[in-house]
């Protein structure tokens, strides 16, 4: 079932995804060449802890999972495309890193990503990045009042085409409010016109995940978790939690 938000409700995710957006802030600042995943997640621990704000990404478990997700971060470096898992691998230089963060606070969840390099980036990675948050803000761009489901969707399908990047077609965003995944699913591509009517008070969580390869497919590592290009290609994940409103979309995850 969608729900749909009332202003108060609103202004709670607001509070809820600024957490996160310092969350990521905090995390970014401190990657550094030598630094371990495990360091970032515990970063992102202490940013909640201060909030008074729990993680829905610690001990999660969706039914594909077979164990609970062990992190409060998903930290996804080179083929990594999304759900990598925070472990003791140290940062290397020209590292293109995806860092996942999720927020809960009075009730409310909030969630975003980011992407950046660690030390010096190879400019085919920051063109991948910069086609990722391109893709975003369209997709952000077309999240308001009489638009549909599919004109987010194809608003960023079409950033990712004009690209040449791949994107998984089964995972994209989400709806999201009191819990982390609510309805409606908010697919990477779609028709405009199409799907689910875009209201006031619909709040969602817009991701895209693009593959510099090119192509679509992924495979998922031994860990149960993390999701990698096939072809061993890089990949970028950029989110924002966004609530479609009269006076246009609300980015609710900014620092």
């Amino acid at each position: 079932m969608v729900e749909i938000k009332n202003d108060a409700a609103l202004d709670g995710m607001r509070e809820a995804g600024r957490v996160v957006g310092q969350a990521l802030a905090a995390v970014e600042a401190a990657a550094a060449v030598g630094v371990s995943l495990l360091e970032l997640d515990e970063v992102a621990r202490e940013v909640l802890a201060k909030a008074g704000a729990t993680s829905p990404f610690l001990g999660y478990q969706p039914s594909f999972a077979s164990t609970p997700f062990p992190g409060v971060i998903c930290a996804s470096v080179n083929d990594a495309l999304v759900h990598g898992v925070p472990t003791g691998y140290r940062l290397r230089d020209g590292d293109l890193v995806s860092i996942d963060c999720g927020a809960k606070l009075d009730g409310w969840t909030g969630d975003a990503a980011v992407s950046f390099v660690v030390g010096t980036a190879r400019p085919a990675d920051l063109e991948l990045i910069e086609a990722t948050r391109r893709a975003l803000d369209a997709g952000i761009a077309a999240a308001v009042v009489g638009h549909r489901l599919g004109d987010i969707g194809h608003a960023i399908g079409e950033v990712a085409r004009e690209a040449g990047c791949g994107m998984p077609t089964d995972f994209g965003g989400h709806g999201i409010g009191r819990e982390m995944h609510e309805d409606p699913h908010v697919p990477n591509r779609g028709r405009p016109g199409r799907g689910f009517p875009l209201r006031h008070g619909l709040v969602l969580a817009i991701e895209p995940m693009l593959m510099a390869g090119g192509r679509d497919e992924y495979r998922t590592a031994s860990d149960g978790w993390t999701l990698l290009t096939v072809d061993g290609s890089r990949a970028a994940h950029i989110e924002h939690t966004v609530a479609i409103t009269r006076e246009g979309p609300r980015v609710l995850t900014l620092p």
